[in-house]
């Protein structure tokens, strides 16, 4: 009776056990089922961390740096166009001058004295056709109230003599003109704003007129218009075509403790020359508080070689040899290599002809710590370009 009683406990015992056993296969198959259906890239645990970044469109370009020279936008030797000798020199070098300024005045006395003569002949000429018009005027009166009373002969001569007389005020007239402009050549005026930059006369010294031959006329002034400057800069034969009126060019000026600005394309030559191969360019430079001083050099940075929205990666990404190859973490995070084509090539950037598309991420730094197909867990920096 015991034994069978004992038997039928053990037989519960071993039913208990077979159904928690049947019930931990279960368990078991439905974490390994979990486990199989869960996404590939949901488990990174232990993938080390790479980082990347995406290959982007951008403007790409290379920088050459170019020595450049400021200098005046205008600028004038102020030579006399009568000779004679230096009355007043109303400024010096330094001196900021306006246009129409009064800044040296000649002394020639005979010109005066030319111009007193000729204003007298005027006076003389217009009284004399005054007397002949009156004379000519009157005979027409009296022909037109009694015909035939004053002799044709009488008229034609009358007629005559009027119109000499026009001619002699005319030609008096002339005079005075003519000889007014010579002593008004004695006056040396500013022809623009601007600066006095060079002195090269006194009063009381000799002035040749400036029509006169290289080795007797002497200039009295320099002016230069420091207001705007011209800052020339020469372009190699090699980056010619990539110059183009308007393009924004950097400037620096070191003597100005580096001070930097953007200038813009105003002109160039279209021409190379043949002795040095460069093509002269030009910005101009508005100078309003003078602080830039023609004679000054700047360093202009020309942007050649410009890319329009090309796809870029950071230089540090490719991987030089045979190939240049690049690492790029696939949608399910696993390292793949691949062989890119490269173009244009800047400071920090690559142009991809090929082997990427735009977005693919690729990774960044030391890829010694990877391999081709291993898992990694992705972070994503943003690198700035340097340009």
């Amino acid at each position: 009776m015991k034994f069978k009683i004992m038997k039928s406990r053990f037989g519960i015992f071993f039913e208990i056990l077979a159904v928690a056993f049947v019930i931990g296969l279960g368990v078991l198959w439905a974490m390994h089922h979990a486990r199989a259906q869960a996404p590939v890239n949901a488990d990174l645990t232990g993938a080390p961390t790479a980082a990347v970044t995406k290959a982007t469109r951008e403007d790409l370009y290379k920088q050459v740096t170019i020595a450049a020279e400021f200098r005046p936008y205008q600028e004038v030797e102020l030579h006399a166009k009568v000779s004679g000798y230096v009355n007043q020199m109303n400024v010096d070098f330094g001196d900021k001058v306006r246009a129409g300024q009064l800044l040296a005045t000649l002394e020639v006395p005979e010109l005066q004295d030319e111009l007193n003569s000729a204003l007298a002949a005027e006076q003389h000429a217009e009284a004399d056709y005054k007397n002949a018009h009156l004379d000519y005027t009157r005979l027409v009166a009296v022909n037109q109230e009694h015909p035939n009373l004053v002799a044709q002969q009488d008229l034609d001569t009358a007629e005559a003599k009027d119109l000499a007389a026009a001619a002699s005020v005319a030609a008096a007239k002339a005079d005075v003109k003519k000889f007014q402009t010579m002593v008004d050549y004695t006056r040396i005026t500013a022809p623009f704003d601007g600066v006095v930059t060079r002195r090269y006369a006194d009063p009381g010294a000799l002035i040749q007129a400036g029509t006169s031959s290289d080795t007797q006329a002497k200039s009295l002034l320099r002016v230069s218009d420091n207001y705007q400057l011209r800052l020339d800069f020469p372009v190699t034969v090699d980056y010619v075509k990539d110059v183009q009126l308007g393009d924004s060019v950097e400037v620096r000026v070191d003597s100005l403790n580096g001070k930097t600005f953007t200038g813009i394309i105003s002109r160039f030559t279209h021409d190379v020359d043949d002795n040095t191969r460069t093509m002269i360019t030009e910005i101009e430079v508005p100078n309003p508080d003078l602080e830039l001083v023609p004679g000054m050099y700047a360093t202009v940075v020309l942007k050649v070689e410009k890319r329009s929205q090309a796809l870029a990666i950071p230089t540090e990404a490719v991987a030089g040899g045979k190939k240049n190859t690049v690492y790029v973490v696939t949608p399910n995070h696993e390292i793949e290599e691949r062989t890119v084509t490269l173009g244009l090539e800047t400071p920090d950037k690559y142009e991809v002809l090929s082997g990427l598309n735009e977005g693919d991420l690729v990774v960044m730094g030391n890829r010694s710590q990877f391999q081709p197909g291993q898992k990694v867990d992705p972070k994503y920096i943003k690198v700035t370009s340097a340009l």
